[in-house]
């Protein structure tokens, strides 16, 4: 296993998990929160990052979740599960994880794999393609162009609802993963299906920004069915709300972990 990752704080261990063509450090705005109270465990996943690239053959997802799966049984002791929360791609493996009998609470922000149609699947891939051109073109000039609120806006307008706020560090690091990153290049809609759940009664918060242009919040409707024990909260967000909104999402996640040790609590007892 080479997956790069940084602990922060102690209590019950929550594992934060970022979307496509981010890193650890999308979460940056939302770790303080939450480490005065939980052990926060951030990470880079394959292919991103500090992280090791994702293998040439086989499916990336799978492999994300088998490193991820080797990750937890380094950091858990025996016996134990994390909480674990995810945005968009991270979204899909804390799903996933959860569903598998991994985590002991899953909250997912705007999460991936809800794609209803090939049309769906194909906005979402135009719209990061799309997305890719223009970081290319902006090419040596990312870092001055971040540095201005006006410049973040434009850039990150697609994944924020407040996209002047995104910290001008990240955006530019963010700039210069979408065209460098190979992940969405293998990206298939066929390979985003989850398990069929060990614990139906495992605590999961859906929450989903109501501007999010990326993974539309319609596709809600199809998480529900497939979760339907989920809590679903629709946000004033963007696809990736952690710098629009960092104290509800920190809120969001906090309240998933105190209902999850609150069930892991009472199925030990049976």
């Amino acid at each position: 296993m080479d997956l790069y990752h940084q602990v922060t704080g102690s209590g019950p261990t929550i594992i934060l998990m970022h979307g496509v063509c981010h890193r650890a450090h999308a979460w940056d705005p939302v770790v303080p929160l939450l480490a005065d109270r939980y052990r926060v465990v951030v990470v880079d996943l394959p292919g991103h990052g500090k992280s090791a690239d994702l293998p040439e053959a086989g499916d990336a997802l799978e492999y994300m979740i088998d490193q991820l799966t080797e990750l937890l049984a380094e950091l858990m002791p025996a016996g134990e599960r994390p909480h674990v929360a995810g945005n968009s791609l991270g979204g899909f493996i804390a799903l996933e994880l959860g569903a598998r009998g991994l985590a002991d609470s899953v909250t997912a922000l705007s999460p991936a794999g809800f794609f209803r149609s090939n049309a769906e699947w194909r906005y979402t891939i135009t719209v990061f393609r799309g997305l890719r051109r223009g970081a290319a073109k902006l090419g040596r000039h990312m870092p001055v162009v971040t540095e201005r609120a006006a410049g973040r806006a434009v850039m990150m307008a697609a994944f924020c609802a407040r996209p002047w706020r995104y910290p001008a560090e990240a955006a530019a690091i963010d700039g210069e993963a979408i065209v460098s990153n190979t992940v969405l290049d293998r990206a298939d809609r066929g390979t985003f299906v989850f398990s069929a759940p060990v614990d139906e009664d495992l605590p999961i918060t859906i929450r989903w920004g109501r501007f999010d242009l990326v993974l539309p919040v319609r596709q809600v409707s199809l998480a529900s069915r497939l979760f339907p024990q989920a809590r679903v909260e629709i946000s004033a967000d963007g696809h990736v709300p952690m710098s629009d909104d960092p104290e509800g999402v920190a809120a969001s996640i906090a309240a998933t972990v105190e209902r999850g040790l609150a069930h892991a609590g009472s199925a030990s007892r049976v």
